[in-house]
């Protein structure tokens, strides 16, 4: 029983922290057309890096058979998923140190972390994928610290990366670990031939699908029209740099002064465990250089992944300290770590050219919005699109997708004031 209690409290206390902090009207971005294809109820039948196939179809699901309202469905697969994710922190952490206030520790600073509690109250596939990472990395990490039934985590990581997949093509960066994992335990060749085979499969199978859809082989890889990854190399050296720059600047405010914890936990890796450390690192460094230079405007969430393997990081790095009893002590700061956010934030808004850019951004929440992690009392975006507000930035895609929902929600009897509030 003692080993279940620690992470389902960690699961019910990060449960309630989304909850309370979670969205109070849809929010902007991607949400309203997931919201949308959630209240349409029609399965998706394509595997494109923007048709989010394996989140839709599950919040699809669960509204079709149960019935219930379309946001309520989105927000709650959101917020399970985020603290699901939070709970196998420290389920990790406690497989790589043994030790539970290290663990503890290192699942609330990732559940803190900004990029994780902003996308766990929002309506986005990013906390849903995190479901299949944190299992993934569960499962590699156990190949490598428990010979019991080594060959049947090999199959479960394998078959992991395989569904990921599904849930975004991002996860094909852990691919290269996988290989590295099978050419370091190559004895048995009929589980490599099977755990190759699987992610294999995988791809088939949407190539299959969508060509059933008339859509060509490359489109599980290619968004469309869109051109992010081509202008991702358009880039000259000085953008290079500043996107480096950019992307540390991220770490540092998703992990605080735990972000020194964390280099620790990358040299104790290295050094108690090489096989291990090439694995994670395979992964982490593929999806850190992708998140850094890719060239959308929201590329904070593409980080997610790394930043999860940095948070087992910094439980191997708090582990590692000689003096584990003052460690301990300084431990319970990590609660403090919303207070980060919101002094950022009061301090930021003094500032002039800030106070230009809250401005600028205020059609969706200003500087709150950007600054800090919770949702509570946000500006909506069918509020935006009833009162047909505008934009100094494209938000066509989200302003389409609310009107379809508008005049669905209108014909449910709903008036103009029960849609601007939701």
């Amino acid at each position: 029983m003692e080993k279940y209690r620690n992470p389902a409290l960690i699961f019910l206390i990060f449960l309630l922290i989304y909850v309370l902090g979670s969205f109070s009207k849809v929010p902007f971005g991607d949400c309203m057309p997931l919201v949308l294809d959630t209240e349409l109820g029609v399965f998706i039948k394509r595997a494109t890096p923007t048709s989010h196939f394996l989140y839709s179809n599950a919040a699809i699901f669960i509204k079709n058979i149960t019935n219930l309202d379309a946001i309520l469905v989105s927000r709650y697969l959101v917020i399970v998923a985020g603290a699901f994710v939070v709970m196998m922190v420290y389920k990790t952490v406690h497989l790589l140190t043994k030790k539970d206030w290290v663990s503890v520790v290192a699942a609330f600073v990732f559940g803190f972390s900004f990029t994780f509690w902003r996308n766990a109250e929002i309506v986005e596939v990013y906390t849903f994928n995190m479901v299949w990472i944190s299992l993934l990395l569960h499962y590699l990490i156990k190949v490598f610290l428990t010979e019991k039934n080594r060959a049947t985590h090999i199959i479960i990581a394998s078959l992991l990366i395989s569904v990921s997949l599904w849930a975004h093509i991002q996860n094909l960066f852990f691919l290269p670990s996988l290989l590295l994992m099978l050419i370091m335990f190559k004895d048995d060749r009929r589980i490599a031939f099977v755990s190759l085979l699987l992610p294999i499969l995988s791809f088939a199978l949407m190539i299959w699908l969508n060509s059933s859809q008339n859509l060509p082989a490359e489109s599980i890889f290619k968004s469309g029209d869109k051109t992010w990854v081509s202008d991702t190399f358009k880039k000259d050296f000085v953008t290079y740099l500043k996107d480096f720059v950019k992307a540390f600047g991220y770490l540092l405010y998703n992990f605080n002064f735990f972000t020194v914890a964390g280099i620790f936990g990358i040299i104790m890796l290295f050094r108690t465990d090489l096989k291990l450390f090439w694995v994670i690192s395979a992964a982490a460094v593929l999806i850190y250089g992708f998140a850094t230079f890719y060239a959308v405007t929201d590329n904070y969430v593409f980080f997610l992944p790394f930043n999860y393997i940095f948070a087992l990081s910094i439980g191997l790095g708090l582990s590692s300290f000689r003096n584990q009893n003052r460690v301990a002590q300084f431990a319970p700061a990590c609660v403090l770590i919303p207070l980060i956010y919101f002094f950022t934030y009061k301090i930021v808004s003094e500032v002039p050219a800030a106070k230009n850019f809250d401005e600028a951004k205020s059609y969706k929440g200003g500087l709150r919005y950007y600054l800090l992690p919770w949702m509570t009392d946000n500006v909506g975006i069918l509020e935006f699109t009833a009162e047909e507000r505008t934009a100094p930035e494209a938000v066509t895609w989200m302003v389409k997708s609310s009107e379809e929902y508008i005049k669905i929600l209108k014909s449910k009897g709903l008036t103009e004031g029960e849609i601007k509030a939701r």
